[in-house]
């Protein structure tokens, strides 16, 4: 039995789809009253459970073999994701646990509260004794749908400086993470899930213009603006902070390492940024 968490979300959805295509037994950890996606098949199983209660990660980690452990990010992610550990330790079945982290987390850089959780995590998942392995994406190209408005006004406004990041399609998080959970021989590993290119920002607002049919213009504004603007749209402050402290990781220039642990996982090349943006030329061309 493979036990997936955050298994609604953009990357744990097509987990579960992934792992069902290959004939696997899934358990899917959903909200209370969630059916989850439309997408599964009715062979998931589908468990309420709350990472906050250990009672019901107790009921919904029994029996399993394998975990893709998988938090939201919330101030209490750390914890959540301990919580699930301290729940496999329970089980007394030392299920192997897939850490789904963020890429550099194995570096500890220092003053980024998403990847400090995702440390705190592994600290923890290495002291419990289980086995386990570590799938650490970067940044996600859908991500920038949620600019789709403004690149249809021309502009990519953000904290990201001159840095360049090798953003990864979700799409192939998801294949890497479906192979590692299904197949033997990870312990121990740390992949790196990046696209085939690091990218500056002002070469996406380039090829986010090549299929917007438009001039895109990269402004790199600064993160007190940032901050602002985030907060006037309705951000919590916790989650706005993390985003600023994460591009700042960016403009540094600390997210553009280049990895070919897609390809080495899945037998493919990662898509490419520019693969992407094609596939979402009517979004951003409105």
């Amino acid at each position: 039995m493979i036990v997936v968490t955050g298994a609604t979300g953009t990357v744990g959805s097509k987990v579960v789809v992934g792992l069902r295509e290959r004939g696997e037994a899934v358990r899917a950890l959903v909200r209370a009253g969630s059916p989850g996606p439309a997408e599964w098949d009715d062979a998931v199983e589908r468990v309420a459970a709350d990472f906050s209660d250990p009672a019901s990660l107790d009921a919904a980690l029994a029996g399993a073999d394998v975990v893709y452990l998988l938090v939201a990010v919330h101030p209490e992610m750390a914890a959540h994701e301990r919580n699930v550990i301290d729940a496999a330790v329970r089980t007394g079945r030392r299920p192997r646990i897939v850490l789904h982290a963020a890429a550099g987390v194995e570096h500890r850089p220092e003053g980024v509260r998403f990847v400090g959780a995702h440390v705190s995590g592994l600290d923890h998942l290495r002291d419990s004794g289980l086995p386990w392995t570590v799938v650490a994406p970067n940044g996600f190209y859908q991500n920038f749908l949620g600019a789709a408005e403004s690149v249809r006004t021309g502009t990519l406004a953000v904290p990201g400086g001159e840095g360049a990041v090798s953003y990864v399609d979700a799409r192939d998080v998801a294949a890497a993470a479906v192979e590692v959970l299904a197949t033997e021989g990870h312990e121990g590993a740390v992949y790196t899930l990046t696209g085939p290119a690091a990218l500056p920002l002002d070469a996406v607002a380039e090829q986010l213009a090549a299929v917007a049919g438009r001039p895109v213009a990269y402004t790199a504004i600064a993160p007190e603006t940032a901050l602002a603007g985030m907060l006037d749209a309705g951000w919590d402050r916790w989650r706005a902070e993390g985003m600023i402290e994460l591009y700042g990781l960016y403009a540094a220039g600390h997210a553009a390492e280049v990895s070919s642990d897609v390809e080495k996982l899945t037998g493919r090349p990662a898509r490419s940024f520019t693969e992407f943006a094609a596939e979402h030329a009517a979004v951003f061309g409105g």
